[in-house]
Order: C-alpha cells, then sequence, then structure tokens
C-alpha cells in the first residue's frame, strides 16, 4: 500500500518574497521611466501652428535631451525652450542664428553676418521683422530662432522672446509619433 505525502501549505516566507522582487521591480521600473524623461527624452505635443507646414498642431513629437550635453545646437535644428513669462509653457523653433553671429531681416529675406541666407522652410517672405530690423548680434550662448511660419509665430523677433541662451534649450524635437500618417524624423 502506498502512502500519499499531504500537500504542502505556501510558506509565508516565498509569498513575502515574491511581493518583494514585485516591489523593487517597481522601483526599478518608475526610477528608469523617471530617469528617462528628466535626462534622455520625454514627449512634447505641438500646440498652434508657428512651425507648419513641417510641425502641425497636434502633432507628438519626442525631444532628444542627451545630445546637446555633448554637442551644440545647429543651425536648422528645431529645439524645445521654456517660454520665460509662463509656467509650464514649452516653445518648438528652429535655430537660424548661432553664437556671435549677427542677424538682420531686410524685406523678408534674413541675412546672416551680412550675407543673405538660403532658407528652406520660409514659404513667403517675412512680413515683419520685428527686433530683426536692426542688426542683432548673439553673444558666445544665444540663438536666434524662428518658427517656419514665419508670419504667424511668436519668436526671436518678439521682446517677449529674444535671443535664446543656451542653457534654457531643453532639447532638440527629432522624432514625430503622432500622427501614424506622418511618424519619422523631424527635419
Amino acid at each position: 500500500m502506498r502512502r500519499e505525502k499531504a500537500p504542502k501549505k505556501p510558506k509565508k516566507r516565498s509569498i513575502l518574497r515574491e511581493a518583494a522582487g514585485w516591489v523593487f521591480f517597481l522601483i526599478f521600473l518608475f526610477g528608469a521611466i523617471y530617469l528617462t524623461v528628466h535626462y534622455v527624452g520625454e514627449r512634447t505635443v505641438v500646440s498652434g501652428d508657428s512651425m507648419y507646414p513641417s510641425l502641425e498642431d497636434g502633432d507628438n513629437l519626442i525631444v532628444d535631451k542627451i545630445s546637446y550635453r555633448f554637442l551644440d545646437p545647429a543651425r536648422f535644428d528645431v529645439v524645445v525652450f521654456p517660454f520665460q513669462y509662463q509656467e509650464d509653457t514649452f516653445y518648438i523653433k528652429r535655430i537660424m542664428g548661432l553664437p556671435g553671429e549677427t542677424v538682420q531681416i531686410i524685406d523678408g529675406e534674413i541675412y546672416i553676418n551680412g550675407q543673405k541666407m538660403r532658407d528652406p522652410y520660409a514659404d513667403e517672405p517675412i512680413r515683419n521683422p520685428g527686433l530683426a530690423s536692426d542688426v542683432i548680434t548673439l553673444g558666445e550662448d544665444e540663438y536666434f530662432v524662428l518658427g517656419d511660419n514665419r508670419n504667424n509665430s511668436a519668436d526671436s523677433r518678439e521682446p517677449s522672446v529674444g535671443n535664446v541662451p543656451r542653457e534654457e534649450i531643453i532639447g532638440r524635437a527629432f522624432f514625430r509619433i503622432w500622427p501614424a500618417s506622418r511618424l519619422g524624423l523631424i527635419s
């Protein structure tokens, strides 16, 4: 006659180990998400038409926050920076002028260091040069930014925005994740 063993009762210790493992995993996961969002990249949504046609209202973008820790922003990069007069408001604009350069808008055209610039992102002449009607000399850490929708954009031509200091640039908008029909790199 064979004797059957009674089933073992689950140990409380193994349940506690399992729970501790899950707690550790969740802490690790949330820590990784926090570090990624604050130091590597984050999602942002375009509000308004100042970057049309490159970016449209409602586009969801990934902002690369790490590249500029190693490289300087370049001409034509699309950058994100905070609006200095409204908390939790960020602008998305294209870099046109680099540190140390002069910028001026004459007859609807952009001049960098006195030379007319070929502007592949403008569809029409600039109607209002704003501050750039006079020569603007950028400091060693300042950038001149414009929206692609040149005649419908609050940008470096306006006193409320002005030149953007390097330390204010959060990152480079580099990838559109929504809408799916426009998924891809941002140029």
